[in-house]
């Protein structure tokens, strides 16, 4: 990434913060606990406490169970709901930060939370943890995502939920020709080559050339080759001649075994596209098992984890994670710990789950009926709860991360479909952005 391109970006954060600073005393200062600066203090247990809900609005109801729940177990703490929708929650966050107000307890998600860690807003939850009840009890994997988004190795927060990647596939064309379920990468390509007929409008594959794309893609190279860090000393493995292959045989099914007008779909179209269509498969995640029901019905297609090496060894790259984190302003730690404590429980993270949609980070909460009962989820979980799962950690600690994987990328990436870039040119460039990210980010370390 050019100097010149993270001055630019900082200079508009200052410019963003300091045009909502005036709002400050109205947007947040009844609704929270302090600035970043201020350490708080441990409180009596009691009382009233703040909770900020970082995805207001789509989550507000299931949140608001779950904080009656809390109050009928502890009568003398008082929970004051504030839904943030959650594309601004970072800015509502970053103001705070500067301005007062943030909450004693608030929904953190790894695209965020390195930005509101690295301001000193959060409190380190891993001798908390320790002690809790909850230890033992959260998936390893997520707790890895969790501390690695926080830039190293301190808990900032708890994890409460995650998406996985899915590899969703028509159960009833592969059934007609004769296919195993895509479970590894040589049966996903030998299907995606045996399932397509252009002439009949019919596809092996659909790939994500639109927005979001970089993900999907680092996700089928990682699990093709097998390689389990993101980093190599700080030199990113992302262009090692392992992947690029991986990737050039990956981008080769565009326009061979997917519909060209790929190169373009988001996934919504892309979903929409594989829902009304006759396309065997499709690469997303969890979110869309209801599209996908309500389309095709329970019986013509599955989801399952992506795939692995003929070895049945899995690899894949960190999903983003949600979770709570407890602010080092507030002036009621203790209650607020409880409440964290009590919301990611077992039967609190399933109820959450279940409305969510999500796979719990609670390894008890994983294995309630509704999990065992929805077998893309109970799939995601044995996948990311698994000991023999490697998660390939991405950089989101780095503040660069989400201009270099998308603004900077993912015209990119298109490029290398439609042939104007080679997958190793891509890949370079790539990780040039990503190295110069890392090397900026260690010196501020």
């Amino acid at each position: 990434m050019k100097s010149s391109i993270r001055r630019s970006r900082r200079a508009g954060l200052a410019v963003a913060l300091g045009s909502v600073l005036a709002l400050t005393a109205t947007a947040c200062g009844d609704d929270g606990s302090g600035a970043a600066g201020d350490k708080g203090n441990e409180g009596s247990g009691k009382g009233e406490i703040t909770f900020w809900d970082n995805n207001g609005g789509v989550r507000t109801d299931i949140w608001k169970e779950i904080i009656a729940d809390f109050e009928k177990k502890y009568p003398d703490i008082k929970v004051n709901y504030v839904g943030i929708p959650a594309a601004s929650a970072q800015s509502k966050y970053d103001t705070a930060i500067q301005g007062g107000g943030l909450p004693d307890v608030g929904g953190v998600g790894t695209a965020v939370l390195a930005e509101v860690a690295v301001q000193g807003a959060l409190e380190p939850l891993d001798s908390r943890l320790g002690k809790s009840p909850l230890n033992g009890k959260l998936s390893q994997n997520l707790l890895d995502v969790s501390k690695s988004a926080g830039g190293g190795d301190t808990l900032y927060q708890i994890p409460t939920s995650a998406n996985n990647g899915t590899l969703w596939y028509r159960t009833d064309l592969f059934t007609a020709a004769g296919l195993d379920a895509p479970t590894t990468w040589s049966k996903f390509y030998e299907a995606a080559d045996k399932l397509t007929d252009k002439g009949k409008n019919k596809f092996g594959f659909t790939i994500r050339g639109g927005e979001g794309s970089i993900a999907p893609a680092l996700d089928a190279v990682y699990g093709q080759t097998g390689i389990t860090s993101f980093w190599n000393g700080d030199k990113t493995t992302v262009n090692d001649p392992k992947n690029v292959a991986a990737l050039d045989k990956y981008v080769a099914l565009y326009k061979k075994d997917t519909p060209s007008a790929d190169v373009n779909n988001d996934f919504t179209k892309m979903v929409a596209q594989w829902d009304s269509g006759t396309i065997g498969m499709l690469s997303h995640n969890l979110g869309s098992y209801q599209d996908h029901l309500k389309a095709l019905g329970a019986g013509k297609f599955r989801g399952i984890p992506n795939p692995t090496a003929d070895d049945g060894t899995r690899v894949q790259i960190s999903n983003p994670v949600d979770g709570l984190s407890l602010f080092k302003s507030s002036k009621n730690k203790a209650a607020a710990w409880k409440f964290i404590e009590f919301a990611v429980s077992a039967a609190e993270n399933s109820k959450y789950n279940k409305s969510a949609g999500q796979v719990p980070a609670n390894t008890d909460a994983a294995k309630d009926a509704w999990v065992q009962n929805a077998e893309p989820t109970k799939l995601a979980a044995e996948a990311l709860n698994g000991a023999g799962t490697k998660i390939v950690q991405m950089p989101y600690y780095l503040p660069d991360w989400n201009t270099i994987s998308k603004a900077d990328n993912e015209p990119n990436f298109q490029k290398v479909l439609l042939g104007k870039m080679t997958a190793k040119q891509f890949l370079d460039t790539l990780a040039e952005q990503l190295n110069a990210a890392q090397a900026d980010w260690k010196k501020n370390h």
